[in-house]
């Protein structure tokens, strides 16, 4: 079964880079002109970016819950215990996915602050790996990064829902073409940064002993202690 993770996971990678290319050689630039001059005085595609900062605020406020369930010693109930593993794949794909925006260096599709260098303005448009700042950190895109960290585990842990995840991220993602605020390759880099995060992070629950992981109405192991983490 490992080997058949390992599989699976080394060809969505290969799909990923190759949609990647194809995508920074034939889409980027035309989506993000296209966006530039239609839709960018358009509010809703922010809002609707904003729900992956509404997630952020949300793993703080389970995390907070969940310590006053350690504190006083009570184990989590189960969707708490989900909610606590969403925020770490959260966590661990922002800080992942900043160390990649460093290393790969991509200037942003709009001039967004700080007169920073773009596609639509400077006609500024590839990649600096290793140049530092808020100017070269398009690549992956966050947003898309952090709803798909949640959702993935999210999509694991209670399968019947799956449609609400698809169309949670289908919105992000929209928001994100629809304001400029990222091209179509960063986006593709941050759902797959995303989710293996989140599938990563559920695989590593399922070791503990809690068990507490599994897609509705799936068997607990009989020997499981049912405890938090």
């Amino acid at each position: 079964m490992g080997c058949d993770h390992l599989k699976r996971w080394a060809i969505a990678f290969v799909a990923m880079v190759v949609a990647v290319v194809i995508s920074y050689q034939l889409v980027d630039r035309d989506v993000a002109s296209y966006a530039a001059a239609h839709f960018q005085k358009k509010p809703w595609f922010d809002a609707l970016t904003q729900i992956s900062d509404w997630l952020a605020r949300l793993a703080v406020i389970v995390f907070a819950v969940s310590a006053g369930y350690a504190l006083t010693g009570r184990a989590l109930p189960r969707p708490l215990a989900v909610g606590l593993v969403a925020s770490a794949s959260l966590a661990v794909a922002s800080a992942i996915k900043d160390q990649l925006k460093f290393a790969f260096g991509r200037t942003w599709p709009e001039t967004f602050s700080n007169n920073n260098p773009s596609f639509i303005h400077n006609h500024v448009y590839g990649f600096t790996p290793f140049h530092g700042g808020q100017a070269y950190a398009a690549f992956p895109s966050g947003h898309t990064t952090a709803v798909c960290a949640v959702m993935a585990v999210l999509w694991v842990c209670y399968p019947k829902l799956r449609p609400v995840y698809t169309l949670l991220v289908a919105a992000v993602v929209i928001g994100l073409i629809g304001a400029d605020y990222h091209f179509v390759s960063d986006i593709i880099a941050g759902a797959f940064t995303g989710s293996l995060s989140g599938w990563v992070a559920v695989q590593l629950c399922r070791l503990g002993p809690a068990r507490h992981c599994r897609p509705d109405g799936a068997q607990r192991n009989p020997g499981a202690a049912e405890t938090g983490f």
